[in-house]
């Protein structure tokens, strides 16, 4: 589902109009159509209001599904220096919280050098760079972890 599904299906839900919406605004029922078609987005003032009239949180309005082709699209977007700004623990942690605090109680260091080990062994068996090297890695502990599910 797309932003303006979204909108649309959350203003339906408290069972208002378009008209009705946009009234309460102060914008035209255009405006709230072009939300709603994804021709335009409100900003974040107007989100706001829009969340409090629908009775959801922000979050919870401007929540939608992205496909797989639009999250590779960020991806191929995105420039190797513009990622390597991102602390993608701290980021991800706050879906995953155990990011955040597993330091404290892991042994750190002794999986640390187990997998730079493991990452040593790829680069010299098969020559890969660094980068692919723990790629690789990465790919098979997700095949484990699929295994198991």
């Amino acid at each position: 589902m797309n932003l303006g599904n979204h909108l649309s299906l959350a203003r339906r839900k408290k069972g208002l109009s378009q008209e009705a919406v946009a009234e309460k605004l102060g914008v035209s029922r255009q405006t709230i159509s072009k939300w709603e078609t994804d021709e335009t987005l409100p900003d974040i003032r107007q989100s706001k209001r829009l969340a409090v009239l629908y009775g959801v949180t922000l979050d919870e309005l401007i929540e939608f599904d992205v496909t797989l082709h639009e999250i590779q699209e960020v991806i191929d977007r995105t420039s190797e220096e513009s990622a390597s700004k991102i602390n993608w623990t701290k980021a991800w942690s706050k879906k995953y919280p155990i990011l955040a605090q597993y330091q404290s109680e892991v042994d750190v260091s002794r999986y640390a050098e187990a997998l730079d080990r493991l990452l040593t062994d790829l680069e010299q068996t098969y020559q890969y760079d660094r980068l692919n090297a723990m790629l690789v890695l990465k790919d098979i502990l997700a095949s484990i972890w699929n295994s198991r599910s």
